[in-house]
């Protein structure tokens, strides 16, 4: 029988009273996953010894970082770099190079208590400077380039050695970060599955569209090239037929009449506007990237990651697209959704597992509830999902990953997600210090998709589950990071046991308690009462 959840109510109405910078329970809920053999990765037993997996990358770095100890060995490397770069901006502002100063001093990714910066690649390499640049701008360009050259081929380092202690999620944002320094490198683009076309880095999708005589363009979305100029214009080809964008948005009278909005990894069904829809598509895509890029171990297995680190070529991922419908409003949205739902008034968003649809409305404050729907979504939809994930034990695991991708924030260059002061982990930390709540984890992971909601401490556990999350994820410089991934495939495919986590993490649930406690004691503040 497939398994429909009730949608819960959205960031402003949970009936308990809530704590201070409490966030009641989030809506959403996803389907469930195949995949690789589920294997016990204990992280305490996971160093490798023996020689690092180079790949044949050119490293110029000191031997000094090729230590027991990846983390530590990323935070040093970081950390020198950044001194790096302040001495480079020094630079700048002895030579009367203030734009370029400015731009050093905010390059580095950053590095905050808990929280992980992951890097969006530039889709471009270096541009030639002008003939007419001046002595100092073609120095700074030597010195940025040979900074970042270096920075690139110590984290391609760093991959490999990560490779080798098996910490396969760092290795692959390794990677990544690597991509960011040195955008002329083929071998990262290479792993991330990237290809070079006419001078800037693309998906296989995208090239297929170019070739197809079609234009991505950041109001109208992939559209036929001869037709941009109309467009821009201020018209608009409605089903075969061209008129002015205001006869368009005149008989987009439905849903069922809307624009659809198709991108490399979703359909947007949307009768608001043509521009909101592809602004919506594009903020989907970019969580995609990042979702891709933090979860890889539940989309490819440890040995296709290691042998994408040594040169192998990535496997194309299956094609698919994750439809979201969007609608112009909440009236519309319960209208449409009432009858199957009869809860949906309390929700801001819904993942339907049944349907494989993602359902919002236009007119919420803040992207919370739109990525913690869609991270529902990928987690059903990106491997084959078993429909009924949860309905036996370890829910609570389903909903905390969606919380912690509320916290996700796209900068320019990279994007954040956790931090100390993320608002669901303050209010977990008051909970267990302040109002000496917790549930055992022994007790916790007892809990399905039935009792979990049904619970009168739902505001409470969904806290509590926030607040795990971020530690599985965060404590201990990412020890139980790949165990995450590994406890999520093995929900979603149906192959979880009471014992899974502590099995996967090799530690008792216990441990993981006290673990947990002392995590929560590291934050640097609590909400004030109210």
């Amino acid at each position: 029988m497939t398994q429909h959840r009730k949608p819960t109510r959205g960031a402003s109405g949970w009936p308990p009273p809530r704590r201070p910078g409490e966030v009641p329970a989030g809506p959403g809920v996803a389907a469930a996953s195949p995949a690789s053999a589920l294997g016990a990765r204990s992280p305490g037993a996971r160093r490798a010894s023996g020689a690092l997996l180079l790949a044949g990358v050119s490293i110029f770095v000191n031997v000094a970082w090729l230590r027991a100890d990846v983390s530590a060995d990323r935070a040093a490397l970081d950390k020198q770099f950044s001194g790096q770069l302040d001495e480079l901006a020094a630079w700048c502002d002895a030579n009367d190079l203030q734009a370029e100063a400015t731009r050093v001093r905010g390059w580095a990714l950053p590095r905050a208590l808990y929280t992980t910066a992951l890097a969006a690649l530039p889709p471009t390499i270096e541009a030639v400077l002008p003939a007419d640049a001046n002595d100092s701008t073609r120095e700074f360009r030597r010195r940025f380039e040979d900074l970042r050259n270096g920075q690139a081929a110590a984290l391609m380092s760093l991959a490999n050695q990560a490779v080798a202690e098996r910490r396969l999620s760092l290795a692959y944002e390794l990677v990544a970060a690597a991509g960011r320094e040195n955008p002329s490198d083929a071998n990262p683009r290479r792993i991330l599955g990237y290809e070079l076309h006419d001078g800037r880095w693309m998906t296989p999708y995208e090239i297929r569209k170019l070739a197809a005589r079609q234009v991505w363009d950041d109001r109208f979305g992939w559209i036929p090239r001869d037709r941009l100029q109309r467009y821009e214009r201020g018209e608009r080809n409605y089903r075969g037929a061209w008129m002015s964008a205001a006869d368009e948005a005149r008989r987009v009278t439905s849903i069922d009449k809307g624009w659809e909005i198709v991108t490399e990894h979703y359909s947007i069904r949307t009768n608001h506007s043509l521009e909101e829809g592809v602004r919506l598509a594009s903020q989907l895509e970019t969580l995609y990237r990042a979702w891709w890029q933090l979860f890889v171990l539940y989309h490819a297995s440890e040995s296709e990651i290691a042998g994408w680190i040594r040169g192998a070529a990535p496997r194309p991922p299956a094609p698919q697209r994750h439809n979201v419908v969007y609608f112009r409003n909440r009236d519309e949205y319960n209208a449409a959704l009432i009858q199957s739902q009869p809860n949906i008034g309390v929700s801001t968003g819904y993942y339907d597992p049944a349907a494989r649809i993602a359902y919002f409305f236009a007119g919420l404050e803040g992207d919370k509830t739109l990525y913690h729907e869609a991270t529902h979504q990928l987690f059903a939809e990106v491997r084959s999902s078993r429909r009924a994930f949860g309905d036996v034990h370890n829910f609570w695991i389903v909903e905390g990953i969606a919380c912690y991708m509320e916290t996700f924030t796209p900068c320019d260059g990279y994007c954040l997600l956790g931090g100390a002061d993320a608002e669901r982990l303050l209010a977990a930390r008051y909970r267990v210090l302040s109002d000496d709540f917790y549930v055992p984890l022994a007790e916790l992971v007892q809990l399905n998709l039935q009792r979990l909601q049904s619970d009168p401490r739902i505001a409470k556990l969904y806290s509590e589950s926030a607040g795990l999350t971020h530690f599985l994820m965060h404590a201990n410089q990412g020890r139980y990071r790949d165990v995450v991934d590994d406890y999520l495939l093995a929900i979603y495919t149906g192959r979880d046991r009471i014992g899974t986590l502590s099995e996967l993490a090799g530690v008792s649930f216990e441990t993981l308690d006290r673990e947990y406690r002392t995590f929560l004691q590291t934050l640097s503040s609590s909400p004030a009462a109210e």
